[in-house]
């Protein structure tokens, strides 16, 4: 897997659906919730199934082969 992109964060946390959006891993909310649910999703290389996740700076989220790590804004 590639190395993840940084991805800066105005705020100290972010929720993981938003985050996924963020990070152009996705497209919408709703899509967010779709694969959260499915088990697509990992935080620090374990499967994350809550969408309302908070996210702290160095976090790193993976779908679909891609990677976004939380950076500060």
């Amino acid at each position: 897997m590639p190395d993840p992109i940084d991805v800066p964060v105005d705020d100290a946390a972010i929720r993981l659906g938003q985050f996924l959006k963020l990070a152009n891993l996705i497209e919408s909310g709703s899509e967010a919730k779709t694969v959260i649910a499915a088990g697509l999703v990992r935080v620090n290389d374990e499967v994350e199934l809550r969408r309302g996740r908070q996210l702290q700076v160095g976090d790193v989220v993976a779908l679909a082969g891609h990677q976004a790590r939380v950076s500060a804004g």
